[in-house]
């Protein structure tokens, strides 16, 4: 084929996903968003994208800050740490094959199906609860219901980020070359200062990248915490939801376009900085 013939089907090939991205993305992103900026009657206004400074919103947008940095961090240093102790097993070996696979399986495991596994686990009548109850006499529920409220997420939560962890942090960990173990040991060196002065500054682009993938992938979950926290709406999807499903929300329209259009700014500034930091890290891996 000549080059022209070849550009050409590498176009063609690429509609179907264009197609796809124009149609379920960029559009209903679009329409969110606009639907921000007007009111009932189509009429221009800047009243609901005011509403973002409410102090019930900014508590909202602060709650689901916390909950994505908690559990972004505490994903990203525990998934790290099972990407090192893999490390030690053979790339194509039964352990490694079957944490990469429960690993791809556990970062999409979500929604009510995980809200159901925590509630029949350590719900109020769960399993483990009722067993730490009854026969350890140790009741996790004794300062209040707390798996069905804000800090009952960051359990669920960390059930698939740190499965992500592992898939987008190990190759990262796998493109450590052994030349540079030797190097170092060569010139006198030991362990500390080989992960001090080599590993670590090397490793920090992609650890970083992978933790703001985790935020991001925090900040916008919805369903595992619509199926657990049915009542109140303290996190920014849960509150797009309530000005959905209400008439008004602190007597304005079309609040959930400027709900949108907030976490739109948040996830772009974040997605921006993965970007930049993928592109650093990809220096060194190739």
């Amino acid at each position: 084929m000549s080059s022209r013939s070849r550009d050409a089907a590498a176009v063609f090939g690429l509609l179907p996903f264009a197609a796809y991205v124009v149609l379920f993305l960029a559009i209903p992103t679009l329409i969110a968003v606009g639907t921000g900026f007007f009111d009932s009657s189509g009429a221009f206004t800047w009243d609901t994208v005011a509403a973002l400074s409410d102090p019930l919103i900014l508590k909202t947008f602060l709650n689901s800050f916390w909950l994505s940095a908690l559990t972004a961090i505490v994903g990203a240093i525990v998934g790290a740490f099972a990407c090192y102790a893999l490390l030690g097993s053979a790339p194509d070996g039964p352990l490694r094959s079957t944490v990469d696979s429960l690993s791809g399986v556990l970062a999409q495991f979500g929604g009510v199906m995980l809200a159901f596994a925590f509630v029949a686990t350590i719900g109020i009548q769960g399993m483990v609860t009722v067993f730490l109850r009854d026969t350890l006499g140790i009741d996790i529920y004794a300062d209040g219901v707390w798996l069905y409220e804000l800090p009952g997420l960051v359990l669920p939560y960390l059930y698939f980020q740190i499965p992500l962890m592992i898939i987008t942090f190990m190759p990262a960990m796998q493109a450590l070359k052994p030349q540079w173990a030797e190097a170092n040991a060569t010139l006198g060196g030991n362990r500390i200062s080989y992960w001090l002065q080599i590993a670590f500054p090397v490793l920090a682009p992609s650890f970083l990248g992978s933790l703001l993938l985790l935020f991001a992938n925090a900040f916008s979950s919805y369903a595992t915490a619509a199926a657990l926290t049915s009542q109140g709406s303290q996190i920014v999807p849960l509150q797009i939801r309530a000005a959905l499903t209400s008439e008004t929300v602190l007597g304005r329209e079309n609040l959930a376009g400027a709900l949108a259009l907030g976490m739109i700014i948040v996830m772009a500034v974040v997605m921006c900085g993965y970007a930049a930091l993928t592109n650093k890290a990809a220096r060194w891996q190739r």
